[in-house]
């Protein structure tokens, strides 16, 4: 019995090169799906612990204080992009904000804005234990970041202050 045939045939069936394409593309496929579902799955399967994190709107301007005032966002989602995530904001408290101002001789001193008020959320999630880059959707978390509150009716951006994850 022949493996090879006069035809460049293998086992009298399919052709030497056309099967080395579609090894190569099976592979192809294969290294795609591994990149994209990879890292879902480990996410999936590793344990999850709690992450809490705090976001300051630093000078929130008096209709976004009483937009916030009138429809609590405490108990929300948090929506990354069009979806909901598995984030909640858990309290939200409305302070002072207070700015540094020179005096007329040249004295620093900490003056209260009249109007503009701080934002301060806190929003809890799980993420996987160990986790290199804690995120809550596609955004990043980190002390010192910008964070984009983003629920269903609501939106702003504010600088996180503080992560704190479980160990």
């Amino acid at each position: 019995m022949k493996i090879i045939n006069e035809k460049g045939k293998l086992f009298g069936v399919i052709n030497v090169v056309d099967l080395l394409v579609l090894v190569a593309a099976v592979a192809v496929a294969a290294g795609v799906g591994y990149k994209l579902f990879a890292p879902q799955i480990v996410e999936a399967t590793a344990k999850q612990v709690e992450m809490t994190v705090t976001v300051r709107v630093r000078g929130a301007t008096p209709f976004l204080v009483e937009e916030v005032e009138r429809n609590s966002q405490i108990g929300k989602k948090i929506v990354s992009g069009n979806s909901f995530t598995n984030a909640t904001i858990t309290d939200m408290k409305i302070e002072d904000y207070v700015q540094q101002m020179p005096t007329a001789d040249g004295e620093i001193r900490d003056a209260v804005d009249p109007s503009k008020k701080d934002l301060v959320f806190t929003i809890e999630t799980t993420v996987p234990e160990g986790t290199a880059s804690p995120s809550i959707g596609t955004q990043e978390v980190r002390a010192g970041r910008t964070f984009i509150v983003k629920t269903n009716d609501f939106e702003t951006s504010g600088n996180i202050d503080m992560v704190d994850i479980a160990e």
